[in-house]
């Protein structure tokens, strides 16, 4: 697959992560708790599911993991894509001067772009004897022909059953019988420590495995896709990866490996598989519907630190804080406001505003969900029933707020032209900021020139004098803004030097 980076936040320092790069993811009959979340999806798929298994002990081990590893790796697959992509050819600068074109025209001018193939690998994991293969979507998008390559040394075609962006996760179906299976494991089980296998194709070397541990799981927040539910570990994962399976010591897919950490688009030790359970609700929902159907609410969350929990009257910082609430959907609804912290749903604890947002995206469409809340530090329970997510309905959650000061801020009225040139939805009310003194703590707490402050301490602010009075009102205490940061809003807590 071809490489590109993803920048993630300064707290990973000059690391980089390569999503995408690693190589080269309907509602169905009822719920089933089956991984830890409520999810969704009836498999109209003959699964080898993993029987309950013990802890297996390392002295079993004594001439190395062959056992486990050696019937894995038919069960992976390289899987190799090309398409057709246009690519205009290069000229010479001085072909458009001015004086060379007065005399010759445009005959050495630009000529027409040219079709050219390109072509990526990547992996896959066989998940049913019959040639159902789940790989990431990025190892198969745009492609216009995709081929399978069994350790074997036997080819098909593949034919594409479905996609989804969201999760990175793709199911391709090959026309073969009889083919080695990986039986799906219960990614809810892992632990930090546990010892687990990388099988793919990095690089194109064929049947590739290594070895490391569970690192972390649940990682979210990371930029790689909208949903994020992490398994990290320190396996070596390389480009050519992507797609293909993470296993544990009895040999079960427990995730698709998908992502790495790292400066140069090597293994630095940290990479990041899709768990199975999630990847295979998807795989379920796209095989029943063709599709995935998500619940919705209609908000967009954000996480409660420590500064904010003190402003909304919480103890101590958990849950998910509504940053922002549109009009008519079941949240609204409901009588759920801005302001409010989502503390639990269905009696769950929520732990961040990405554990909400993965809660909700596996609940069926319809289903009625008893939220409890935080609403100016008094706690109430709201019983929502959830909508169908629409496909563009989604924001980026926002920048988390830190603590810091409002020196050194400028502002401006928001005129009609302003709002236009900020793309803002029309009723937007605020001031715009101007300028900000890098050197202050506002900056520090992220506020940048073209945020939209529409609140100050739970104050509308719809003018200057507006925006004065209520920072004049706060004091030197702490001040609580709501700002629109590029048509998203968020909470950002300012407190005094």
């Amino acid at each position: 697959m071809n490489s590109s980076h993803l920048h993630i936040p300064r707290w990973v320092a000059t690391l980089v992560v390569l999503a995408a790069l690693v190589g080269g993811g309907a509602l169905a009959i009822g719920l089933r708790d089956w991984s830890g979340h409520e999810v969704f999806g009836a498999s109209n798929l003959q699964l080898t599911l993993a029987k309950s298994v013990e802890p297996v002990s390392l002295g079993n081990f004594a001439n190395g993991f062959a056992s486990v590893l050696k019937p894995a790796l038919p069960a992976v697959v390289n899987i190799h894509t090309s398409k057709v992509v246009k690519a205009g050819r290069s000229q010479m600068p001085f072909f458009n001067d001015p004086m060379f074109k007065q005399f010759f025209g445009d005959q050495f001018g630009s000529e027409a772009p040219r079709a050219e193939r390109e072509h990526s690998l990547g992996s896959g994991v066989i998940v049913t004897s019959d040639g159902t293969i789940l790989t990431n979507n990025h190892v198969i998008d745009g492609a216009t022909d995709v081929k399978v390559d069994l350790s074997d040394k036997r080819e098909f075609q593949a034919k594409v059953i479905g996609t989804d962006a969201k999760t990175d996760i793709a199911v391709l179906k090959i026309d073969a019988s009889n083919l080695p299976t990986l039986a799906i494991g219960d990614s809810s089980k892992l632990h930090v420590g546990d010892v687990v296998f990388a099988i793919g194709e990095p690089y194109g070397l064929t049947s590739t495995a290594t070895m490391g541990i569970v690192s972390a799981t649940g990682r979210g927040d990371l930029g790689i896709e909208n949903y994020e539910d992490f398994i990290q570990t320190d396996a070596a994962i390389n480009p050519g990866n992507s797609g293909g399976a993470m296993i544990d010591l009895h040999g079960n897919l427990i995730g698709i490996n998908t992502a790495i950490l790292a400066e140069n688009g090597g293994n630095q030790g940290i990479g990041f598989a899709i768990p199975i359970n999630m990847a295979r609700s998807v795989m379920d929902q796209i095989v029943s519907h063709g599709k995935v159907v998500r619940g919705y609410l209609g908000l967009v969350p954000q996480d409660v630190t420590p500064a904010l929990a003190k402003e909304f009257g919480l103890s101590e910082p958990k849950g998910a804080l509504i940053a922002e609430l549109e009009s008519d959907t079941p949240a609204a609804r409901a009588g759920l406001k801005r302001g409010d912290v989502i503390l639990a749903v269905n009696g769950q604890d929520v732990t961040s505003a990405n554990d909400l947002r993965l809660r909700i995206s596996q609940t069926p469409p319809g289903t009625n969900v008893k939220l409890q809340i935080s609403r100016d530090g008094k706690i109430q329970d709201v019983n929502v029933a959830l909508g169908e997510l629409p496909e563009k309905a989604e924001k980026s959650g926002p920048a988390e707020g830190e603590s810091g000061g409002l020196e050194g801020v400028e502002v401006q009225g928001l005129t009609p032209d302003l709002a236009e040139q900020l793309q803002l939805q029309p009723g937007t009310r605020g001031v715009v900021v101007t300028s900000v003194d890098p050197a202050s703590q506002a900056a520090a707490a992220g506020l940048d020139r073209g945020d939209v402050i529409q609140e100050v301490n739970h104050k509308p602010v719809s003018s200057i004098e507006d925006f004065r009075r209520a920072v004049s009102a706060a004091g030197k205490g702490s001040i609580l803004l709501l700002v629109n940061h590029q048509g998203v809003t968020n909470y950002v807590v300012i407190e005094s030097q």
